[in-house]
């Protein structure tokens, strides 16, 4: 019923033809919450001709949905709306006009090349745009001419151009000079004006002010203002106190602690001030409940009598008061539940503390010796998860196999809970938390570089979700670091959106510095792969929260790994990126994948050659957002950041689909979820180098699922077929039947019996702590491999 309505409400309000609709006003709520607000129309295509009329001669169907908001044009699918609504008619929104001696006939921009330098913008509202054309650089002077709270116009004055830019990108003090010379400063209607744009703009400190200085000037308005500047202080207060909350909620509690216990109070509303008190409880009953918990566990273990058992859980008392706090204190809730109950022993409640802070309080175990025995198990299992030599790893696995809680149930939720195996070096000392690393590429490879930026109070024992970032050719990782997480401030931190909402940012050099265009080749997909799989041994990444992202070639990329390797990102991010080669033919994959695509209205033929790709993914429903600004080219796009993370902080990767279906063309791109292939037939194979393919050629299409009934089917020309399973994919205690290529495999076992070794081994190789496997099979020829 619900999308019935939508279809009538879609029906109502938008109206289309091909690329240059008339709009009409009003919003749409997306399937994953999001809002876009603006003019709104139907496309049946982003290509700039329109397409040819199908055969049975009735109208393209028009399933792509357009927001035109003044900054940039939103494309949404139509299947991808949860509901329409007809525009708010709202108040009157604030603009200012800024004169300029802009230019209207001679050399007009009409594709924006690679930017060298974009300066800031005076006082005046001009600045000096400079990029890369065939001719060499050129300057552009341009200067502000309209300002709204959410977008400003930018017009060429030396050439003709007309672009949009995020007013938010404007910093503060530049944006109060210029609107300074916009209004007259005697007049309070026009000074009110300014209040009220900062109110929409939601600037609320500098309508605050504004307010302020106007009732200085103007006193005979206090019965007017007065009430506003109050308004504008709750305001305030209500927005810093979710910004205390957004950084608790990423992990950053002493930050948001200090923040509560500075809170301003001085004429701040009951409610927000209540909210406050209740935070600052939540604070102190945190650092309350690990006291007592300390207490607790030196009085039970003064009770302990056995030297050698005591000294061990002296050593894991020591380890509690190191690494106990607000991310880790639920483990020890058994302990806590427990630990006034007197038909338990002391060593039985301590047990509970040691287990349940390995394994989670769900697990914890009474037995003191299995409790014990875990910190063994741990030790040995990060010695095997490091050691390369594999005859020490076979002697590794089998000592861990000796001891009483090596089962793969156990050892999958220990390494779940511990931190990441390998050690980090030293960080950077003038930026904290920044890491410059180096992993193996390919056998006949240099090594790869590359940075990471962790955000503040990094905890190896809390999973944070990542950023890969791809750099652009002539650019480097450390542009990209700055991109995400903002630049180095003096005191060496950075302050940018990744530090906010608590997401660690990788950038590997992953092309070589004379590198011009992506190349699509097995060196490009190590480099990036090969980083992210040491990032998961180095650091306490979140594997379902992973998104790569590029800009420019980077972005070229990370749209193609993203297709060859679906099953690694829980989203991908081009940005002025091509959808080129190998992703023309692995188009299906992206139905699995989150796409946010941004780029420029005069970014050169990029939305032409993007347009094919674009329209399969949004006329057939795939979940994915085109952002295009207007009058704009090749740029980094920073407006946008702050929609990325609200896009990003709505999705999570699904590592276990029991149905999916695959088209590969490169031996690399080999595996997909709980399917790996090998040996493809020589028909689909096809080297970047040798591009293009002959024409016909198809790629190789590889279909898997498991039903209720614990069939695993797998179909796939490949001749070597390997099946992981976990239980989060196959019920082991049901019998299992293979069918491949249609044959049924026949087995001895009709049960999965769950192995350490392979669990062990997935984690090594893979990196994925939260989600490894227990089971392999191997085929070869539809028929069981050797061992």
């Amino acid at each position: 019923m619900r999308l019935s309505r939508c279809a009538f409400c879609l029906a109502a309000i938008l109206c289309g033809v091909v690329r240059a609709p008339a709009l009409q006003a009003g919003r749409i709520v997306l399937k994953d919450g999001r809002e876009l607000s603006g003019r709104i129309a139907l496309l049946d295509s982003l290509a700039q001709t329109p397409r040819a009329p199908r055969t049975d001669g009735a109208p393209n169907p028009k399933l792509i949905v357009l927001v035109d908001d003044n900054l940039r044009r939103y494309f949404v699918p139509k299947r991808q709306i949860a509901e329409v609504h007809e525009a708010d008619a709202g108040e009157v929104v604030e603009k200012f006009t800024v004169w300029q001696r802009t230019a209207s006939s001679g050399m007009a921009v009409q594709n924006v090349g690679s930017v060298l330098n974009i300066g800031p913008f005076d006082e005046f509202g001009r600045r000096v745009f400079q990029m890369n054309i065939a001719k060499g650089p050129v300057d552009v002077v341009q200067g502000i001419t309209e300002i709204t709270p959410k977008w400003t116009k930018v017009e060429g004055i030396t050439h003709v151009w007309d672009l949009r830019v995020a007013t938010s990108s404007i910093p503060n003090e530049t944006l109060a000079k210029i609107l300074s010379k916009a209004v007259d400063p005697s007049s309070a209607e026009q000074r009110l004006k300014v209040a009220r744009f900062y109110l929409q703009s939601e600037r609320y400190q500098d309508a605050r002010q504004e307010l302020e200085d106007l009732l200085q000037r103007f006193p005979e308005l206090a019965d007017q203002i007065a009430p506003q500047v109050e308004a504008l202080r709750q305001l305030g207060a209500r927005r810093m106190l979710e910004e205390i909350e957004l950084r608790r909620t990423v992990g950053q509690h002493r930050l948001a602690a200090s923040l509560l216990s500075r809170f301003p109070t001085e004429d701040v509303s009951g409610i927000t001030l209540q909210a406050v008190r209740e935070a600052l409880d939540q604070v102190q009953q945190t650092e309350n409940r690990a006291r007592k918990l300390r207490e607790r566990y030196d009085a039970d273990l003064a009770q302990i009598d056995l030297p050698d058992v005591k000294d061990r859980l002296t050593h894991v008392r020591e380890e509690l008061v190191a690494e106990c706090n607000a991310n880790t204190l639920d483990r020890l809730a058994a302990y806590e539940r427990l630990s006034d109950d007197t038909t338990l022993l002391p060593a039985e409640k301590l047990a509970l503390a040691a287990s349940g802070w390995l394994l989670g309080s769900a697990l914890a175990t009474d037995e003191l010796s299995v409790a014990l025995s875990l910190y063994e198990i741990r030790d040995l299992v990060r010695a095997f998860l490091i050691e390369s030599v594999k005859l020490e790893r076979d002697r590794l696995l089998e000592e861990i196999r000796r001891h009483e809680g090596a089962t793969p149930e156990l050892v999958a939720q220990l390494v779940l809970q511990m931190k990441p195996p390998l050690s980090l070096p030293t960080a950077a000392e003038d930026t904290p938390g920044f890491y410059e690393l180096e992993v193996q590429g390919l056998p006949d490879e240099p090594p790869t570089t590359y940075l990471v930026q962790l955000p503040p109070e990094y905890d190896p024992l809390r999973r944070y979700p990542a950023v890969v970032t791809l750099h652009a050719a002539r650019t480097t990782p450390e542009l990209q670091v700055d991109w995400w997480a903002g630049g180095r401030a003096e005191d060496g931190t950075r302050r940018g959106q990744a530090t906010r909402h608590g997401y660690i940012v990788i950038a590997p050099a992953w092309a070589p510095t004379e590198q011009r265009q992506y190349d699509y080749s097995a060196r490009a997909h190590a480099a990036v792969l090969h980083t992210l799989r040491d990032a998961c041994r180095r650091f306490a990444i979140d594997t379902d929260r992973v998104f790569l992202s590029g800009h420019g070639m980077g972005g070229d990329a990370a749209w193609d790994m993203a297709l060859a390797h679906p099953d690694l990102w829980a989203g991908v991010i081009p940005i002025v990126a091509v959808s080129d080669r190998y992703c023309s033919l692995y188009w299906r994959n992206a139905s699995y994948l989150p796409f946010y695509v941004i780029t420029g209205e005069l970014d050169g033929d990029k939305s032409v050659r993007n347009a094919r790709d674009l329209d399969r993914y949004l006329t057939r429903g795939f979940n994915v957002t085109v952002a295009e600004f207007l009058g704009r080219g090749q740029e980094h796009f920073s407006d946008e950041i702050q929609q990325l993370f609200d896009w990003m902080g709505r999705f999570r990767r699904d590592f276990f689909p029991k149905q999916f279906a695959c088209d590969t063309m490169r031996p690399w791109d080999n595996f997909f979820w709980w399917v790996e292939i090998a040996d493809f037939p020589e028909k689909v194979l096809f080297d970047p180098a040798d591009w293009p393919p002959p024409r016909g050629t198809r790629p190789l299409h590889l279909e898997a699922s498991i039903d209720p009934s614990g069939g695993v089917h797998v179909r796939t020309g490949a001749d070597r077929v390997s099946i992981f399973l976990s239980p989060e994919l196959f019920d082991f205690g049901q019998r299992v039947s293979l069918i491949v290529n249609g044959n049924r495999i026949n087995r001895a076992d009709p049960f999965v019996t769950p192995d350490l070794a392979v669990l062990l081994d997935d984690i090594r190789t893979r990196g994925d702590r939260q989600h490894p496997f227990w089971a392999r099979w191997d085929l070869t020829g539809g028929r069981p491999a050797s061992p």
